[in-house]
């Protein structure tokens, strides 16, 4: 189904902001997911996927208060939609359906 469509890294950031609920803004992103996943992350991959999901309806974000110690400049939190919500839940399913399907022979491996 097109309209929940995510890739991998999609499903990964979509994942970190509702980790980080409260706290989702780009730094923040950007080093939970090279933490937990030994990944790194550039900021223009992190931007531009951040920027899409939330033209596709998957985020929304708000601009927190500006604070000396950015230079006056305000950080950019992110949350998760209900149709961002709707687009994980299709992927975890999609996922578990293919995973039910897969016969207990297939994981039969011979030792070398």
């Amino acid at each position: 189904m097109k309209k929940y469509q995510l890739g991998e890294f999609e499903e990964l950031v979509l994942l970190t902001v509702g980790v980080l609920y409260g706290e989702a803004y780009g730094v923040a992103i950007k080093e939970e997911i090279e933490k937990r996943h030994d990944r790194k992350v550039s900021v223009g991959a992190l931007q531009s996927a951040l920027r899409r999901m939330e033209e596709k309806g998957f985020l929304e974000s708000e601009f927190g208060e500006a604070t000396k110690a950015r230079g006056g400049k305000r950080k950019r939190y992110f949350k998760i939609t209900a149709h961002g919500k709707n687009a994980l839940d299709h992927n975890i399913q999609t996922r578990l359906e293919l995973w039910n399907q897969i016969p207990d022979v297939a994981f039969q491996f011979k030792l070398c």
